[in-house]
């Protein structure tokens, strides 16, 4: 049996090996230190934010973020159906409640018309919502050009969810720049990683002040370690930091070798009825974080399923889309507004081998696992 070939596998080598032994050869081994500062002004550079706090992930950075902003137990967040549970659990963490809008096709991302719809009934009602996080799919931006502007008329604030999108823009500006806040992730299989860390970048300097407060235990200015409210264990660590300064320098490369892949799969899906690239053509600004393939069973005459199957049986890692939040037994109670879209993408929808770690040999080996069970038909 080949080797397993996974969807998106850390990206590393010898600059991070460099990197990790030059900060664990300075000492710096407990958390914080220069590394952590230096990380933090070189993703601020890069995204063009004023501020930017590290922590332990970007869920933490999504929690602080919505802390900050004054949401509070029993508020209402608006956020997208079609996204990692972190994002709606992190809601639920402050004591809100998330409400989830559904998607636009083509994208995936959250719907404005549908945003400014369930903001309008929230509003008539006399709900409180206390703030909006969109979420940047798979790394394509979301809408913010229409999105910002619903927000600002409602007088609600905007945490981005930008933990897929690093590395790509919107309209030329680049993701994890927009709203009061953003929310970035370096998880193992994302864009860059850390092993495991975020960042919440801002340009409103009194909340990078407060989300570092929180994150460090909220912990006093005393020689005694005093506090009055509760804190949070949510920083990076140093050594970490240093791992995710290599990666930045590698950062636009990788995202090259990812678009190659895409570009690999574009061409091989682009005879084959009823089957497409998620995202269209239109993706010159994403990141290519994932690259996912959705199926018109109708047409193709097999489902997503079925390609799944036979990767499977190549052992090749895939997987379908993110499952809605509204389908998921944990959320069966949340307020949802709906079209549909998100449901049928996670039917249709499979994403494939991504990563920037692809050999060309793994890409090729997929490649052809495809064109096979294509070829062989259902």
């Amino acid at each position: 049996m080949n080797d397993r070939i996974l969807m998106s596998s850390p990206d590393v080598g010898e600059v991070e090996e460099r990197y990790l032994l030059d900060a664990f050869r300075s000492g710096w081994i407990a958390p914080l230190g220069p590394d952590v500062d230096a990380f933090e002004r070189e993703i601020a550079d890069r995204v063009g934010v004023a501020h930017a706090a590290a922590l332990a992930s970007g869920t933490a950075a999504l929690h602080l973020g919505l802390l900050t902003l004054g949401v509070r137990p029993g508020d209402v967040v608006l956020t997208s159906t079609l996204t990692f549970a972190a994002t709606a659990n992190a809601i639920v963490y402050t004591g809100a409640r998330p409400h989830f809008i559904d998607s636009e096709l083509e994208s995936g991302n959250i719907d404005p018309e549908l945003l400014e719809h369930a903001l309008t009934e929230l509003h008539d009602a006399g709900t409180r919502v206390a703030a909006i996080v969109p979420v940047d799919l798979l790394g394509k931006a979301a809408d913010y050009t229409r999105i910002l502007p619903i927000a600002e008329r409602f007088g609600v604030p905007m945490l981005a969810d930008a933990a897929e999108s690093l590395g790509a823009t919107h309209r030329g500006r680049p993701a994890g720049s927009f709203g009061a806040a953003s929310a970035i992730s370096f998880n193992g299989n994302k864009i860059m990683t850390t092993s495991g860390g975020g960042m919440l970048l801002t340009d409103d300097s009194d909340l990078a002040s407060r989300v570092r407060y929180l994150s460090t235990q909220a912990r006093q200015p005393a020689v005694h370690y005093e506090h009055t409210e509760i804190g949070y264990n949510y920083r990076l660590s140093n050594l970490l930091a240093a791992l995710g300064r290599a990666q930045l320098t590698r950062l636009d490369s990788m995202m090259a070798r990812r678009r190659q892949v895409r570009d690999v799969y574009r061409a091989l899906f682009a005879e084959v009825p009823g089957a497409s690239i998620f995202g269209g053509d239109d993706d010159a600004e994403d990141n290519c974080w994932l690259t996912s393939v959705i199926i018109d069973p109708g047409e193709a005459a097999w489902t997503a399923k079925d390609l799944r199957a036979a990767l499977e049986a190549a052992n090749i890692e895939s997987r379908p889309l993110w499952k809605p939040m509204h389908l998921q037994r944990v959320f069966a109670n949340a307020a949802a507004t709906l079209n549909g879209n998100a449901q049928r993408l996670f039917e249709t929808g499979l994403t494939l081998p991504s990563g920037s770690a692809l050999t060309d040999a793994q890409v090729e080996r997929v490649a052809a696992a495809i064109e096979d069970f294509v070829d062989a038909g259902v």
